[in-house]
């Protein structure tokens, strides 16, 4: 079966099969760690959040891309995440 792809103005992104919405939020991190693992779920946010393997067009590094509904959300994964 082949993975749906989406490609934006910055990114190739792999949709995560554990996304609740289907959504590209407009606040946006690129993890620069392929493998590294995100659990939103723990980070108890407030709003909605998808997460995407990705390809930064830019210089085609490979990563994760975290998007969310709400800016205070993104400001709380920027402070809390560190990669494994």
């Amino acid at each position: 079966m082949a993975t749906q792809t989406i490609t934006t103005d910055r990114y190739k992104l792999y949709p995560s099969p554990r996304n609740q919405h289907r959504e590209i939020f407009e606040h946006q991190v690129f993890v620069p760690h392929p493998y590294a693992i995100v659990d939103l779920d723990a980070m108890e946010l407030a709003g909605k959040s998808t997460l995407y393997a990705a390809c930064r067009l830019s210089d085609m590094k490979m990563g994760q891309v975290v998007t969310f509904e709400l800016a205070a959300d993104k400001a709380k994964f920027e402070r809390l995440f560190t990669p494994d």
